[in-house]
């Protein structure tokens, strides 16, 4: 599954933890967060600190599988190797 958003991360993390029988409360207690945060997770928020999150997909048993771009798949408009920066102080000449 291939995920870009907070809500994406949130409908994951309700749905595992509804298959498993868990509570909010009972993942809020193998995180370490209140269930308040828990709910504020599954409901999709934006800034919720990361280590938090991190450890409830964790006790939820999901794992994550970051790839970094290769150099042949670029940030779309920027040079392979250059920095924004760089790249603008090159387009000054």
């Amino acid at each position: 599954m291939l995920i870009r958003t907070a809500r994406e991360v949130a409908l994951l993390v309700k749905d595992t933890r509804r298959a498993t029988g868990m509570t909010q409360a009972e993942l809020a207690e193998r995180v370490g967060a209140s269930r308040e945060w828990v709910r504020l997770l599954e409901s999709g928020k934006p800034r919720l600190e990361l280590g938090l999150t991190l450890r409830a997909l964790s006790a939820l048993g999901i794992t994550l599988d970051a790839r970094a771009p290769t150099p042949t798949s670029s940030v779309p408009g920027r040079p392979v190797g250059r920095s924004a920066r760089s790249q603008k102080e090159h387009q000054r000449g």
